[in-house]
């Protein structure tokens, strides 16, 4: 098997779909625990990982059914609300009461939509955006390849000591010294994201004589530990700009949801 799928992107391992979590997990609204639970179940059933649990460990009185049902290709779920005092958030729980044959440990659990929570916990962690996979290794090293970035028909990176980011699902990425690159050419963008894995990003646009390339790169200020190696580096996307050159060879562009 090649290290990259069809579109570029580092091969992600799908099994096991399911599997039970040995941490204490706890979800948080309205001030409140309205989930504390040691038998939470968490799918991969690709992109992100979603945590289900048993309702003997949701709060009594927290949910109350909508009515309402969805279905998709997993099968039919019942949406609940969820409310905690003046506090409620329309349909963000929900259970499948029928499933696909392939996925009958989802039926009768419970899941709730993250962004809606205040908080998940993960024994005393806190977990931003989404479950992190057990099986999802990011890896970063220092390399000597030498790296071109071109954008807007001018050369804006030039460096021979990038740090190499390998995470599975997503394309081989190169950070680079701010040093090397022509910063003058760089507008900071209101533009944030954020990643379980490596925190906040901050977005940069490139401005060049044939004009704006918005949110053309991005830079982890204060990653998470694991990614430490890429702390203030800016990376470009491969998708957006003109070409990134590795050892004088122009890198094939990913097929990803950021490209446009």
């Amino acid at each position: 098997m090649d290290y990259l799928d069809e579109n570029n992107r580092l091969i992600a391992a799908p099994e096991p779909r399911w599997i039970t979590s040995p941490k204490r997990l706890r979800v948080f609204f309205g001030g409140e625990a309205i989930v504390d639970s040691t038998r939470a179940n968490l799918f991969r059933g690709g992109g992100p990982p979603v945590y289900y649990f048993p309702k003997e460990d949701v709060r009594q009185g927290a949910l109350t059914a909508t009515g309402r049902t969805e279905s998709n290709a997993r099968g039919t779920m019942s949406l609940y609300d969820v409310q905690v005092g003046e506090r409620s958030a329309e349909g963000a729980a929900w259970e499948y009461t029928e499933t696909a044959d392939d996925v009958p440990f989802l039926a009768g659990m419970l899941s709730f939509r993250w962004g809606e929570m205040d908080a998940w916990y993960e024994e005393e962690e806190e977990v931003f955006v989404h479950a992190k996979d057990p099986f999802k290794r990011i890896e970063t090293f220092r390399s000597v390849r030498h790296v071109e970035v071109y954008a807007g028909g001018e050369k804006v990176a030039d460096s021979s000591s990038p740090v190499v980011l390998l995470e599975p699902g997503h394309p081989l990425r190169y950070y680079l010294p701010k040093m090397d690159i022509r910063m003058d050419l760089m507008l900071p963008s209101e533009t944030v994201s954020r990643c379980p894995y490596k925190g906040k990003a901050d977005y940069y646009s490139v401005e060049t004589g044939s004009g704006l390339l918005e949110d053309a790169a991005w830079c982890y200020k204060y990653p998470t530990t694991e990614t430490a190696g890429v702390a203030g580096l800016v990376c470009f996307f491969n998708e957006r700009v003109d070409a990134i050159h590795v050892d004088g060879e122009e890198s094939e562009k990913p097929v990803t949801n950021w490209r446009r």
